[in-house]
């Protein structure tokens, strides 16, 4: 099947081998506080704070971290309100971006933004939500190894709409009600999913040459180390 994005690849390879562990905590603390308080602190009942606690796992999160992030939520415990927001706009050579942000100072989060685009000659605020769709996105390591047609086989019946395999990396796009039924013909299947969220997927990407895409992923980079920044998705590549 089609699709092969090299900032995606890049981007989930950062994911599964980041070694910048405390910023990655951080990161993902805010995704459980901000998913327990609108969805409940009992994992049984919560289908996305499961598959955060299981991210937690991945990173070798403390579970005290991950206990202490969900009382937060559910206010058993002060902390900081954090807001959702998603911003949009261009990084340089007119690839759009889609930006989501957890925070609790909105205007210290748009400060940073445009900090970063105007010194990395990107431009925020036009809206590019059109080029992506929002998917269910599942990564993991092709570690036995399988095969594009072995995993189409295998989730024949369910409504995926892209394998890309990668080298070592393996990276399924679906309907976003498939996630919960794809993830677990493949724990099934005993395959060890380590990425399994709701993704912004471009429906087509942007081939740069090679000096032009580092310049774009040294953008993209510099915005997901600000410590607001959740994800980026991008149409590179």
């Amino acid at each position: 099947m089609s699709g092969h994005s090299k900032w995606k690849t890049i981007k989930h390879k950062k994911a599964l081998t980041d070694a910048k562990k405390s910023k990655h905590f951080s990161k993902v603390i805010r995704e459980i506080e901000v998913c327990a308080r609108a969805g409940g602190g009992d994992p049984a009942a919560n289908a996305t704070l499961r598959t955060l606690l299981e991210k937690a796992r991945d990173i070798n999160m403390p579970l005290e971290n991950a206990t202490r992030a969900i009382k937060k939520g559910t206010g058993e415990l002060a902390g900081e309100a954090y807001e959702a927001y998603t911003y949009e706009g261009y990084a340089p050579h007119n690839i759009a971006v889609m930006i989501e942000v957890l925070t609790s100072n909105k205007n210290r989060t748009i400060s940073e933004l445009r900090h970063v685009f105007n010194y990395k000659s990107g431009i925020l605020g036009t809206t590019v939500g059109w080029m992506f769709d929002r998917k269910g996105v599942i990564t993991f390591e092709n570690k036995k190894p399988h095969t594009e047609d072995e995993l189409l086989e295998l989730l024949i019946d369910y409504a995926v709409d892209d394998i890309s395999v990668d080298d070592d990396m393996v990276s399924i796009t679906m309907d976003p009600k498939a996630l919960e039924q794809v993830k677990h013909a493949l724990v099934s299947a005993e395959i060890p999913v380590k990425d399994a969220q709701l993704e912004w997927v471009a429906k087509d990407s942007v081939a740069l040459n090679e000096s032009q895409t580092n310049q774009v992923l040294d953008f993209l980079d510099a915005l997901e180390d600000l410590d607001d920044v959740q994800n980026v998705f991008s149409n590179l590549g």
